[in-house]
């Protein structure tokens, strides 16, 4: 049975979902559709979003979750009349708090993603700048500012690390593709020579690189399983020879390849 997940919020939604999606990943198998409903502020929005919660556990034959960061009390009850099975984040962290540190919380909505500290704002901005402007060994001029420096095939997922890099943890990132020429000898592209300790390198498997390179370009050289494999022996060969950390991307999320890349290159967040 398909089942209906909700993920409720007087923000965003990223919050609930990041939380909802972390705890669904332990149970294997469950198949749902998932309902983001953001920006519930008021006690209309609010009966409108039971009404679709019922109208799903109808329609579905059973209750649907739901995962709710509702910061107004009011609006908490009204969603806890509904058919769904609610999860409240805010009360399960929020209240056991509050008596332990015995202060009330301030029930500000929309805390987690406002823009508080500017200083945090500032970096985060200037970071994604930097990952956007040094894609794809688009410009070289610039890594003597990186943080990092990914290098790795075509398709084995350097622009979304970076990327992802840059807004949660505020680091410049930076992101150079190598090709079959640079297999030849087995040598870096000159412009990465001086940066050495700045690069880490991204692997992954070969029938995973061919599927991703033919969604791209079905059909063609660059995705023929050959091709990945001469690619992927070849980077992995750099690796080793130049004494490159490395990691192999292919089963991991992007936040689990960021984390893995801050602990070995034992880079610190800009942002906390």
């Amino acid at each position: 049975m398909t089942r209906t997940v909700f993920f409720v919020s007087d923000g965003t939604g990223i919050t609930s979902e990041t939380l909802g999606h972390s705890i669904l990943t332990q149970f294997k198998g469950l198949v749902y559709r998932q309902i983001t409903v953001p920006f519930v502020v008021d006690d209309e929005l609010t009966h409108s979003t039971v009404a679709q919660i019922n109208a799903a556990a109808s329609a579905d034959g059973a209750k649907p979750i739901v995962f709710s960061t509702l910061v107004n009390d009011s609006h908490r009850d009204i969603l806890a009349r509904c058919n769904g099975q609610v999860m409240d984040l805010f009360s399960s962290f929020v209240a056991p708090l509050e008596q332990e540190l015995g202060m009330r919380s301030n029930h500000i909505v929309n805390q987690s993603h406002s823009i508080q500290d500017q200083n945090a704002y500032r970096i985060r901005m200037n970071a994604v700048h930097f990952a956007l402007d040094n894609d794809d060994g688009a410009r070289t001029r610039a890594y003597e500012d990186a943080d990092i420096i990914l290098i790795g095939v075509s398709r084995s997922g350097k622009t979304p690390t970076c990327v992802y890099m840059a807004m949660q943890f505020g680091l410049r990132a930076a992101n150079y593709p190598l090709t079959e020429d640079d297999f030849d000898d087995l040598s870096l592209p000159k412009c990465l020579v001086p940066y050495k300790h700045k690069i880490f390198g991204l692997t992954i498997n070969v029938e995973r690189l061919a599927s991703i390179r033919s969604e791209r370009k079905p059909g063609s050289r660059y995705s023929s399983a050959r091709q990945c494999d001469l690619e992927v022996r070849g980077i992995e060969a750099i690796y080793a020879k130049h004494n490159i950390p490395f990691i192999d991307a292919t089963e991991f999320s992007i936040e689990e390849i960021s984390t893995r890349i801050l602990a070995k290159m034992g880079l610190q967040r800009r942002l906390q």
